[in-house]
């Protein structure tokens, strides 16, 4: 039976406080979770306590009330950290990524419901656990953020409404018009073909293709389209993924193909948003590609054969009917991305860019 938390029999709205501060792939696949908890109650107080790097991201977040940036380890920071958890009276404590730290911080701030995944030994430090042995891989990442949400509110006494569906990051069309037209002018882009927007960096943390594998999955794709749907490919870059997306550009311009660079944004934010404005973004298992499908855009990802690493476990969180996957067969090596089905990849690209751009364009 669950335990129903002063937080459900208050008349004040409780304090929740989140916890996902590691990288910005991560961070995207728990809005799914956020939205979750605020659906079952809106008066809900939701806190994240997010990294510098995706700060920016958790100020974009409608299922978001305030934030609190980690200060990182240290003697001092974990004061100064203490500190904020202690002035914040948050009645819970949900931690998506388990570490030491965090759950002896929140136990030594005193937040009276403390609940995270029970398998890391800082499990010691909260009174509610979920099992779910991510290791295995069985689920989507976001999936087992959505049960950690649900085992959080079943403890607090909440009955489960239905579960939000995306996008998780619902932009207005407005929005999305706003930032085509502003690409428009920045590029001279025709708005009557198809904007496939490709991330051919991986930020250091992601196995993805190479370069000569890239511009042969967009030769390949833009090949096997009808002249009158071959898109417009924007390259994007992160920070010192630049030059990576300069020799593509070059290599695409001399096979034909119409592309161009991405201008730059002026932080991760804007570049978050600039992103609504693709009709399809290809990319390996990257934060860009979460962004992505957050935003309910189709994504074509791209994942090494490492368990942990699978295509089920980081599946982008938009629609099952607007995403697709691809991985080496599982007798190729964690890091080799060689094996890959490169044509075989780019058909089924194609036949999802055919069917997703014949819906009403956004332009």
């Amino acid at each position: 039976m669950a335990t129903t938390s002063k937080a459900a029999m208050n008349d004040k709205a409780p304090r929740l406080l989140v916890v996902r501060n590691d990288k910005l792939g991560d961070f995207m696949l728990a809005w799914p979770a956020l939205a979750r908890l605020k659906t079952a109650n809106p008066m809900m107080h939701v806190s994240v306590l997010v990294p510098p790097y995706t700060a920016p991201m958790a100020r974009l977040c409608p299922w978001i009330d305030a934030i609190i940036v980690d200060p990182g380890e240290g003697r001092g920071a974990r004061r100064e950290l203490l500190g904020r958890l202690r002035s914040g009276r948050f009645d819970a404590l949900l931690t998506l990524f388990s570490t030491p730290r965090v759950g002896w911080l929140g136990w030594r701030a005193g937040i009276p419901l403390r609940l995270a995944p029970a398998t890391k030994w800082a499990q010691v430090f909260y009174n509610q656990r979920t099992t779910q042995r991510r290791s295995r891989s069985e689920k989507p990442e976001y999936v087992y953020n959505l049960e950690l949400a649900e085992a959080l509110l079943d403890a607090m006494g909440y009955a489960l409404p239905a579960r939000p569906a995306p996008p998780y990051w619902p932009l207005s069309d407005e929005s999305r018009k706003a930032w085509r037209a502003r690409l428009r002018e920045e590029r001279g882009l025709d708005t009557t073909r198809p904007w496939v927007f490709v991330h051919a960096g991986s930020g250091g943390s992601a196995v993805n293709l190479s370069a000569e594998q890239y511009a042969r999955l967009i030769t390949t794709i833009d090949a096997r389209l009808a002249p009158s749907c071959r898109p417009l490919w924007v390259l994007t870059a992160g920070p010192g993924e630049e030059p990576g997306a300069r020799g593509l550009h070059e290599r695409l311009i001399a096979a034909g193909l119409e592309a161009t660079l991405h201008p730059p944004r002026q932080g991760l934010d804007e570049f978050a948003v600039s992103l609504s404005a693709a009709d399809l973004v290809i990319a390996g298992s990257t934060g860009p590609l979460h962004i992505a499908g957050c935003l309910d855009i189709p994504t074509a990802g791209f994942y090494p054969a490492k368990r942990s690493s699978t295509p089920l476990r980081w599946q982008t969180c938009n629609q099952a009917d607007h995403r697709l996957a691809f991985c080496p067969p599982p007798t190729a090596g964690e890091q080799d991305m060689s094996r890959l089905d490169v044509e075989s990849a780019a058909q089924n690209i194609a036949s999802l860019l055919v069917s997703s751009t014949s819906r009403e364009p956004i332009s």
